[in-house]
């Protein structure tokens, strides 16, 4: 007799199994559903397994010489009959009930093949749930330290914002726009180290402003050829004392060659101011009335190194008066003159604004701030830089000449708008 045992996902396919092999005399003798139970059943589905017979026939041997199996395969389903309706009852909560019939040799077998197998499923079972569970706990731990670390970069974030929003509300309160003080913060944010406490944020704002301020931009005394310095801007601001100032330091200090140049005809006192800054340091003064005297006073005033041009205040409203600033301008080449902007620290920043990008429309300047000793507040020497790209020079505090004058210092503005001590 040959025995084999047979395992589908139906009792049909499994007999179909048994039949293609064995042939259609099969004996089935028996049937087990195998339900996957724990956790094997993420990943093993319900199968039959089916155990099946046929009687081996010697050759030449007659069919009459068969044993009949009539009564075997009666006694196999009457005993399937009774198995089946104890695994509807157990599935069902019951407990099955037992046959108090001795079992044959052929079911001890079985029993014992189950019972294997049995054991074989707990304890792969009970692998899996192993490595399940290690799994799980690698999962937790993993998890519990990516919101560990989630929870420290937050807390980390809010307290560098503390910070951000301190420093931008004292960038506010020395009157820097809005959008510079978001751009500074900005460029600090994009490459704070992630231990940066407020000293080291700090001292990246204060960098960060003296490089936006650049190196001041002073009067270039080694000109091979006489440079004309025009001195420009509203009435009011002091042009005329800034001239003094600076000529003053450049003839008593670097002993350059200075003259001077008025074209402010329209205040007396100006002319007459200037006169006598003039013989108090011993250098000439010529009054120009059109673009035309100009070209006269130029030619006699060709042996200087320096010759500084006071002009007219004139209003940024004022179209006619933007064009004679410009027409007095166009009667020096550009490589031989230099215009300096003077701005007081005082003037309201939309005005300061309006001024500014009027006269950029007639050329390129420099920036002198004046009145620093009349403000609390300089934060619109950085907006209107910031705004006009034009270079920082000169600041002046006072009225004594040639006292009260001194170049842009970068880092004493940087400590000023910080909160700091100039």
């Amino acid at each position: 007799m040959v025995i084999r045992k047979y395992i589908a996902m139906s009792e049909e396919e499994a007999a179909k199994l048994a039949r293609e092999e064995l042939g259609e005399d099969v004996v089935i003798m028996n049937v087990k559903k195998n339900e996957p139970k724990g956790l094997a059943k993420l990943f093993r589905k319900p199968s039959v397994e089916i155990t099946a017979a046929v009687d081996e026939v010697r050759s030449g041997e007659a069919a009459e010489d068969v044993p009949d199996f009539s009564r075997l395969q009666e006694a196999i389903r009457e005993t399937n009959a009774v198995l089946e309706a104890e695994a509807k009852k157990e599935a069902d909560g019951q407990e099955p009930a037992r046959q108090q019939t001795e079992p044959s040799g052929s079911n001890i077998l079985e029993e014992e093949t189950s019972q294997k197998n049995d054991r074989e499923e707990k304890s792969e079972n009970k692998d899996i749930e192993e490595r399940l569970s290690n799994l799980q706990e690698l999962l937790e731990r993993q998890m519990q330290a990516e919101k560990d670390a989630r929870e420290a970069k937050d807390e980390k974030e809010n307290t560098n914002q503390a910070y951000f929003d301190l420093i931008k509300k004292k960038l506010l309160d020395n009157e820097v726009e809005e959008t510079y003080a978001n751009q500074i913060l900005e460029d600090i944010s994009e490459n704070l180290n992630k231990n940066a406490n407020l000293d080291s944020i700090l001292a990246g704002v204060y960098q960060k402003i003296v490089l936006k301020i650049g190196q001041p931009h002073l009067i270039d005394i080694k000109a091979k050829k006489t440079k004309f310095v025009f001195f420009i801007g509203p009435t009011g601001v002091g042009k005329t004392t800034t001239i003094a100032k600076i000529a003053s330091t450049l003839k008593l200090t670097k002993k350059t060659k200075v003259a001077l140049i008025t074209s402010d005809t329209y205040r007396i006192a100006a002319v007459e101011q200037l006169k006598t800054y003039a013989n108090i340091l011993g250098i000439p003064l010529q009054v120009v009335y059109t673009p035309e005297d100009m070209g006269h006073a130029m030619e006699e005033l060709r042996e200087f190194d320096l010759v500084f041009v006071d002009t007219a205040g004139r209003s940024h409203n004022n179209t006619e008066q933007k064009e004679d600033v410009q027409k007095l301008l166009e009667t020096v080449d550009e490589a031989n003159r230099e215009v300096f902007l003077v701005l007081s620290a005082t003037t309201k920043y939309k005005d300061l604004v309006k001024i500014s990008m009027t006269y950029a429309e007639i050329t390129k300047y420099n920036l002198i701030f004046t009145k620093l000793d009349e403000t609390d507040t300089i934060g619109n020497l950085f907006n209107i830089h910031m705004l006009t790209g034009a270079p920082l020079s000169y600041t002046t505090w006072g009225q004594n000449v040639p006292d009260d004058i001194g170049k842009i210092d970068a880092q004493s503005i940087a400590k000023q708008l910080l909160g700091g001590n100039n």
